[in-house]
């Protein structure tokens, strides 16, 4: 994540932030420009200093306080890019809704701050029906015995449960499944891998199937049922040696998850490794007797030309990260190991969105809908 500049007063300000605390101006995020603007009243509408040929107004959700994201004027679209792509939301008339909603789609800001840094197609079910993107924010039913909303994944159709918001009970969760992390954002970018396996891999095979047979070669075969290997993941588990060919143990479950988690930490190490360069972070440690682990981000890493490139900085840099977590007690930053197998398929990840450059392993707009409201949130 980049760190902005208020073009009134030139204070430093960061992604959420909606109010330049030092001269007051509000503040309004561009996608398209990957620019956080001062914006100025101007009549109906607001005067973005970072674009002022153009006239915006702030996407409808800024009402709720769950976005500060503007869209131009003659969009016929009250949403922005990132909120155009709701299907449901919760019932905002329940507070307990509203706060954890807003704790959710800032994470969903996030995800989509990527995902156009990286130009990434962002079709809209109303666009396309079989091949658009929509998500379905659900809190659980009130009724105690119905069953609780699940996270996943179908056909373009990202459901989040609005109880991941809650930081005890995902944390339960997290214990449960023994997993050494999860996180809002991290389920988001995990289904997003979804989405896009179908669109980047088995949509786009190519006509001798390339793509999907360069798939295969890495994850494995996704035609498997997933049905049984859920089952059994969870009935044994991960294989004790997971480590030295997958980058979490959920990976080892289906080919897909497989697809899915990398991802997830493609998008860790690139938005990660961004945010560490716009504060001139480097490694340097000085006991160190080579170079192995120095790193610096003197690149933009949603432009990196190779996944080397990505993990030669990211490797020293967490074992810089864990290390201060660590001083505080606290769980390390990072807590995987990427080995050559995992660095593959990462790589493979890299030439996806990354198509025209080359990729090696590390060693080894339409207008969308207004969102509606879950009838079952008590309307």
């Amino acid at each position: 994540m980049r760190l902005f500049k208020c073009q009134a007063c030139e204070q430093v300000l960061h992604f959420e932030n909606t109010l330049c605390e030092k001269c007051g101006h509000r503040l309004g995020y561009l996608p398209l420009a990957a620019a956080l603007t001062a914006v100025e009243p101007d009549g109906e509408s607001v005067r973005a200093l970072a674009a002022p040929g153009t006239a915006f107004r702030f996407c409808v959700n800024a009402q709720h306080e769950a976005c500060n994201w503007l869209v131009e004027m003659a969009s016929p679209d009250p949403l922005c890019l990132c909120c155009r792509h709701n299907r449901t939301i919760p019932d905002l008339a329940l507070e307990a809704n509203l706060v954890a909603w807003r704790k959710v789609e800032r994470a969903k800001h996030r995800l989509f701050y990527a995902l156009v840094r990286l130009k990434l197609p962002l079709t809209t079910k109303l666009e396309n029906a079989d091949t658009g993107l929509a998500f379905d924010l659900l809190a659980d039913p009130p009724q105690p015995s119905a069953p609780p909303v699940m996270t996943g994944h179908d056909n373009g159709l990202i459901t989040l449960a609005l109880s991941e918001a809650d930081d005890a009970e995902r944390e339960r969760n997290r214990v449960n499944l023994h997993e050494p992390y999860r996180t809002m954002l991290g389920h988001f970018r995990h289904e997003i891998g979804h989405y896009y396996w179908d669109r980047l891999v088995r949509d786009a095979a190519g006509p001798d199937g390339g793509r999907l047979e360069a798939f295969r070669a890495l994850f494995g075969d996704e035609r498997a049922d997933y049905g049984q290997a859920l089952q059994r993941h969870y009935d044994q588990g991960p294989p004790a040696d997971w480590q030295s060919q997958f980058v979490t143990g959920y990976a080892t479950m289906h080919p897909w998850e497989d697809f899915a988690e990398t991802w997830a930490h493609y998008l860790h190490i690139v938005d990660t490794l961004e945010t560490a360069g716009a504060f001139g972070l480097s490694t340097r440690p000085k006991v160190a007797q080579g170079d192995e682990l120095d790193a610096s981000v003197d690149f933009d890493p949603y432009r990196a030309r190779t996944m080397d490139q990505l993990t030669e900085s990211w490797l020293p840099l967490t074992i810089a990260l864990n290390s201060l977590n660590r001083a505080m007690g606290q769980p390390d930053l990072y807590p995987f190991v990427l080995s050559s197998p995992a660095l593959e398929k990462l790589a493979f990840v890299h030439l996806l969105v990354r198509p025209t450059q080359p990729s090696t392993a590390a060693t080894t707009r339409a207008p969308g809908a207004v969102p509606i409201v879950a009838r079952d949130q008590g309307e």
